[in-house]
């Protein structure tokens, strides 16, 4: 199932960054630039930075010119997530390309790159509360309330490990079809923010 080769990949990926822990690590993809998993594995290293720049940025006594700093850093990363999601939704679109799309057939409401989107982001949250759950110097009762979450974390990612490979499987059995709308952001165009345009 596509989901679980997705979910695996997200795991390299953060286990990977966990090792050095360091938002300003190098990167280095492990998979050739023409498979999907180099593209997924690129996806949640974003996702898994981003992460804990939210982290650092929501320190009360950070500095307000680092906040800044980390601010334009969080733009540029949301930047980069939005175009890798479009990539993934390429890699679709091509694989799907040639499939009969049947009479009666409906979209989806997000395309099945915005739906892994978010499995990589359920990847990182159940990392995190893992840690929570089994956090050495964490209370009893923190540990047992984290892993209420966890629990719940987990079956959310079985149900839309299941949604994904769905969505897929209908797509190509041409009950469904993708339609992709390219991510039309504005405030990062000088032409469409007004406070850019200004400048």
């Amino acid at each position: 199932m596509f989901s679980d080769f997705a979910f695996k990949i997200f795991n390299e990926s953060i286990e990977e960054y966990h090792i050095k822990d360091d938002v300003y690590q190098s990167f280095h993809n492990p998979y050739p630039k023409d498979e999907i998993a180099h593209l997924l594995y690129r996806k949640n290293w974003i996702d898994t930075v981003q992460w804990h720049y939210e982290d650092i940025i929501r320190d009360p006594n950070i500095d307000a010119t680092d906040a800044l700093v980390l601010k334009r850093k969080i733009d540029a990363s949301n930047q980069d997530r939005t175009d890798l999601v479009e990539y993934i939704d390429s890699f679709f679109l091509k694989k799907y390309q040639s499939v009969q799309i049947k009479n009666g057939a409906i979209i989806n409401t997000e395309s099945p790159a915005w739906a892994i989107d978010r499995l990589s982001i359920l990847a990182l949250k159940v990392y995190h509360m893992q840690e929570e759950a089994t956090r050495a110097d964490a209370s009893e009762e923190h540990k047992k309330k984290c892993q209420v979450k966890l629990d719940i974390l987990v079956e959310q990612k079985k149900d839309l490990s299941t949604a994904i490979d769905q969505l897929l499987a209908d797509i190509e059995a041409g009950n469904k079809y993708m339609k992709v709308y390219k991510q039309m952001k504005m405030y990062n165009d000088d032409e469409l923010n007004p406070v850019l345009r200004a400048k």
